[in-house]
């Protein structure tokens, strides 16, 4: 994925994941889906991981953040396996 941090350079940032979601073998819609009702359960400034196998994602993810206002920190992918760390904002 482009223009995103690695993540393991977010972790020597300090960040601590508050809820770690993985929609692993699930396909569109469901890893956003899942992910939408999940970041619910955070905490504003907390972050979410989530970690998905679906290419789709790559598209989605960034999409639902942009939409709700959530802040992407940064997205990897290796192996077919997508992980993206999201920050949730005030609701």
């Amino acid at each position: 994925m482009s223009n995103s941090k690695d993540q393991s350079d977010i972790e020597e940032q300090g960040l601590d994941v508050a809820l770690e979601l993985d929609a692993s073998g699930l396909f569109c819609p469901e890893p956003v889906m899942l992910l939408h009702n999940q970041i619910r359960d955070i905490g504003a400034g907390q972050i979410l991981k989530l970690v998905a196998t679906d290419p789709s994602t790559s598209r989605d993810v960034p999409k639902f953040c942009h939409f709700l206002g959530h802040e992407l920190l940064g997205s990897t992918e290796e192996g077919g396996s997508f992980a993206y760390l999201i920050r949730k904002v005030e609701s």
